[in-house]
């Protein structure tokens, strides 16, 4: 390892929003269906990050889901809350898909519960905290929403200004290269002009506006795609107050996912890596899979649907339900079902403690700034 100069031996920048700051400027993303509940997300906010429990599908394992899920989602996601609280001082977030058909339902149950963020992408989240709560008081909880674009940031940012005389609390910019469901196209994924580099400065000089605007910070996050400490500082030196990372929390013994789910990361390749059609009408990354190849191939999986969970899936015309497919992935299940993966996952070979994650960032992030 180079000797460090100055720069390099200094930690990396803190990352305030609002009032909350965390020491670390990673934020671990929210993945949903039982992938980063309590155990990843207090783990992260242990050593200094974000953690973050992905609340889609988050009751897919209550005993009452089938006929009862809204109330079954709001059980589990009030105890995976209180179960990171109970585990750390640091900074807890929910991520909650705005094209859930429950968005409001698990809103109202975070800020309740005393989530610190609330990180809301699929869609655009035009209702502020207070609007949602129904209360003129101040909420505590911030409100971060996920953009692939600075049309997206202006519409969300020009709407809450318009109607609440507000703005978010922090953007998160996801670009095309991260996992799950995507913001894009999928002419747009691997087209250069839709790339975090090229959209990240765009939503820069939107939020800009709005924060001299409102006399407000307004962190801006970079999310997808990042991999390791130099990808890191190469966003910082774009003017990121912070990133977004998922797919390397997959890789780690706190991770909440079965041994199954893991191993599909560590086993496969790049040209596994691809873009499939969801069932919810969205391109998506997921690691390639038999269950996948019979879905290609025009397999249906039959179901049947109790709850649309889901207010963009036409669920008499899919061929199987996302949400059972992901479930059993989670529980390692994965004839059954896929996993989904950022278009690094096959950079995954091994398993490491959530700590050691952070100690390889922070070595690489001071060896990029040391260069």
């Amino acid at each position: 390892m180079p000797k460090m100069g100055y720069e390099a031996r200094k930690k990396m920048p803190v990352l305030k929003i609002g009032d909350l700051t965390a020491t670390v400027p990673i934020v671990q993303g929210g993945m949903s269906v039982g992938i980063s509940l309590s155990n990843l997300v207090s783990a992260v906010a242990n050593e200094g990050g974000i953690g973050v429990i992905g609340a889609a599908g988050i009751g897919m394992l209550e005993p009452d889901f089938r006929n009862n899920f809204e109330e079954a989602n709001k059980r589990a996601l009030k105890r995976e809350i209180r179960k990171a609280k109970k585990r750390t001082k640091g900074i807890i977030g929910v991520n909650i898909m705005v094209a859930l058909s429950d968005f409001f339902s698990l809103v109202r149950v975070a800020v309740e519960e005393g989530a610190d963020l609330i990180f809301a992408g699929a869609g655009l989240p035009l209702k502020s905290l207070k609007a949602i709560m129904n209360t003129t008081k101040e909420v505590k909880t911030k409100f971060v929403p996920i953009v692939s674009s600075s049309r997206a940031a202006e519409l969300i940012f020009n709407y809450w200004a318009k109607h609440y005389n507000e703005v978010p609390d922090a953007v998160v910019v996801e670009g095309p290269m991260a996992g799950g469901h995507l913001g894009f196209a999928k002419k747009q994924i691997n087209d250069k002009n839709y790339s975090l580099e090229k959209i990240f400065p765009e939503v820069i000089s939107v939020v800009k506006s709005f924060a001299k605007r409102f006399n407000k910070d307004i962190p801006v996050i970079a999310a997808g795609g990042i991999y390791t400490g130099a990808d890191i500082h190469k966003f910082m030196q774009l003017g990121a107050d912070g990133v977004q990372m998922a797919t390397r929390f997959v890789g780690t013994h706190e991770c909440d996912a079965s041994d199954e789910f893991k191993e599909a990361y560590i086993k496969c390749k790049k040209e596994d890596i691809i873009i499939i059609d969801s069932p919810v009408g969205l391109p998506g990354r997921a690691i390639r899979n038999r269950f996948l190849e019979d879905v290609a191939m025009g397999k249906k999986q039959p179901f049947t649907c109790t709850y649309k969970c889901l207010k963009t899936c036409d669920y008499k015309k899919v061929p199987y339900c996302i949400a059972f497919a992901l479930t059993n992935a989670k529980k390692g299940f994965l004839e059954n079902g896929f996993a989904f993966s950022g278009a690094n996952a096959w950079r995954v070979n091994k398993i490491v403690s959530v700590k050691e994650l952070f100690d390889s960032l922070i070595k690489e992030y001071q060896e990029a700034a040391a260069q």
